[in-house]
């Protein structure tokens, strides 16, 4: 695992000095290393992403390449199904919220970089260059996220999948917490937290 690992983050920081932006460096390296199921035109979907968005400087794209290359491995490819709609939706919900649930997952990226970092957002994480974007020092510190980022993806993709998905919620918008009292939906089965994996 650890060796896997090593070739991810090598490649997403080679991938930055060829020209990749902070989003494709990362999933570029997960597409081409971890057998994910995905085509590598796959990587088309990363590059607005670059800069917080093509520049905005909203999520960082190191953050939001993470995001993709561990969707690429653990994220959804069909909702739950049966006659009972309502039943399907409440089954659906599970996935996202319970214990285990792929929120779970997805929660600890931007965590594990803002607690690194700081910050989520690009323009918080680049301030000290906002006036000389293109300079060297942006860019080194750019390259070290992109290679946390791609390191945080490929440790979580190889992880144990009913783990992962239920570790304790980090920071979130609806302060989801692990008490019974905050919970959303009744944890699913970890082998309902599918998509591929």
């Amino acid at each position: 695992m650890e060796e896997m690992i090593t070739r991810v983050t090598d490649r997403a920081r080679k991938n930055f000095s060829k020209g990749f932006n902070c989003a494709e460096c990362v999933l570029e390296s997960v597409l081409e290393t971890i057998d994910t199921g995905l085509p590598t035109e796959t990587l088309r979907l990363a590059t607005g992403f670059g800069g917080g968005i093509g520049l905005f400087g909203d999520s960082c794209g190191a953050i939001t390449g993470a995001v993709m290359a561990v969707g690429a491995m653990h994220g959804r490819t069909c909702l739950p199904g049966g006659e009972d709609r309502r039943r399907a939706a409440q089954d659906a919900a599970k996935e996202l919220y319970g214990n285990p649930g792929l929120y779970r997952l997805f929660n600890q990226i931007p965590n594990m970089v803002k607690s690194q970092y700081g910050h989520t957002l690009c323009r918080d994480i680049c301030a000290p260059w906002k006036e000389d974007w293109l300079c060297r020092e942006h860019a080194l510190h750019c390259r070290e996220i992109i290679t946390d980022a791609a390191r945080m993806a490929a440790q979580l993709i190889l992880a144990d999948k009913a783990d992962i998905c239920s570790q304790p919620f980090g920071e979130n918008v609806e302060n989801l917490k692990d008490g019974p009292e905050d919970s959303k939906a009744e944890g699913c089965k970890a082998e309902d937290c599918k998509a591929k994996g």
